[in-house]
């Protein structure tokens, strides 16, 4: 296929790139320890010759990440399923969903797709603050993933979003793949869901026609992520005394890391995903003269109302709005068996939190408001 050289720096690679990543990642000690980690009983030659005998990305995902994840959901959760009843398989689209964890949220996506009879997964938006290390940033973009660049000044950063859309434009319309994109830039880290304007006005620089013209090129799916518990609630709850206590601070590379391999790792006990349908009939409904910016924020709301609406709620999150409202309104949904599990659960995660001058009584809230927010959006959007 013939990719304009514009996206050169952002996209994935293309087959004929592959055997050359390929030696940079076997060459990698970094690389080679992860493999080791993931194929403890498998000598890292025989390792080699399957990825090399990998010819695109897609056959890559399916040789290696498909077990990895599936593996992976079966040691760190009690299950995952994706209700994808709305979709025709035959079609592409952009997946535009919350985002709880860094690399999961994606990954999982991929292998859900083809178990619904997709034959492709996505293409993965990736922010360029997460791949410091450049063997991260080859293996990533070997695993379908292009990249957001970020922290850029104001006009490079209107021409890096120009490319940005344009680029997702072309793999929805040219490369016949889908699309993830987070309906934010960064995890929502209070779990309180918002599509960001920001994110629909980027995807409009690129395509023709009207603004929602634009939008219906790429063919928007809002998609709702329900993890039952976030291995990463005790990691949100200290940045948030941290960004309270200390002027200025901000998360170090060492943070995402950590952030990274404890999303991957940590329990996250059901996990749900559900797909609302695509929202090209809305985004044609819509009065075409209205202002500009009426029309994001419309959008918006629409994509927030679907995602919200699809949320699968767990006994944790209605024991969470309960707790934080010192009352038993949502008893009929917890037992309190239920209620004792997870103020134990509540007690280890806090007990995690490693901060000199410990705000017991803050991070609680923080962690509660993290569990009790999905059930507040999805009570509301009924």
């Amino acid at each position: 296929m013939n990719i304009p050289e514009k996206f050169d720096s952002i996209r994935p690679f293309e087959p004929e790139e592959l055997p050359e990543v390929y030696d940079r990642l076997l060459q990698n000690g970094q690389f080679c320890q992860v493999v080791k980690y993931f194929y403890p009983q498998v000598p890292l030659e025989m390792v080699a010759r399957k990825m090399k005998g990998c010819k695109s990305s897609l056959e890559f995902q399916l040789a290696f990440c498909y077990d990895i994840i599936k593996n992976l959901l079966e040691k760190a959760s009690l299950g995952c399923d994706f209700n994808s009843s709305v979709l025709d398989v035959t079609r592409r689209f952009t997946f535009i969903s919350n985002h709880r964890d860094i690399v999961l949220d994606s990954a999982i996506l991929d292998v859900l797709l083809f178990d619904a009879g997709f034959k492709t997964t996505c293409e993965i938006a990736i922010g360029d603050n997460l791949l410091s290390l450049p063997w991260v940033k080859d293996l990533v973009r070997v695993n379908k993933s292009f990249i957001v660049e970020r922290d850029l000044p104001m006009r490079e950063m209107l021409m890096a979003s120009r490319r940005l859309s344009e680029y997702m434009h072309f793999v929805i319309g040219e490369k016949n793949d889908n699309v993830w994109i987070a309906q934010r830039e960064g995890r929502a880290k209070d779990s309180n869901d918002r599509t960001q304007e920001a994110v629909l006005k980027m995807m409009t620089m690129g395509g023709t026609g009207s603004l929602a013209d634009r939008l219906v090129q790429l063919h928007l799916v809002p998609l709702s992520i329900s993890y039952e518990f976030d291995p990463c609630d005790y990691l949100k709850a200290k940045e948030f005394q941290q960004r309270r206590d200390i002027v200025g601070w901000k998360k170090g590379p060492q943070d995402d890391l950590v952030s990274m391999q404890t999303g991957i790792m940590g329990f996250k006990g059901h996990i749900h995903y559900h797909a609302a349908p695509c929202i090209d009939d809305f985004l044609r409904s819509l009065d075409p003269d209205l202002p500009k910016n009426d029309f994001y924020r419309v959008v918006a709301e629409h994509i927030d109302q679907e995602i919200h609406r699809n949320y699968r709620l767990y006994p944790v999150n209605y024991l969470a709005m309960d707790l934080l409202a010192a009352n038993h309104e949502h008893a009929a949904y917890y037992s309190e068996a239920d209620k004792a599990q997870f103020e134990q659960y509540l007690a280890a995660q806090m007990a995690k939190i490693d901060l000199e001058n410990k705000d017991e009584a803050f991070l609680r809230e923080r962690m509660l408001t993290m569990y009790a927010n999905p059930a507040i959006n999805h009570l509301a959007a009924q």
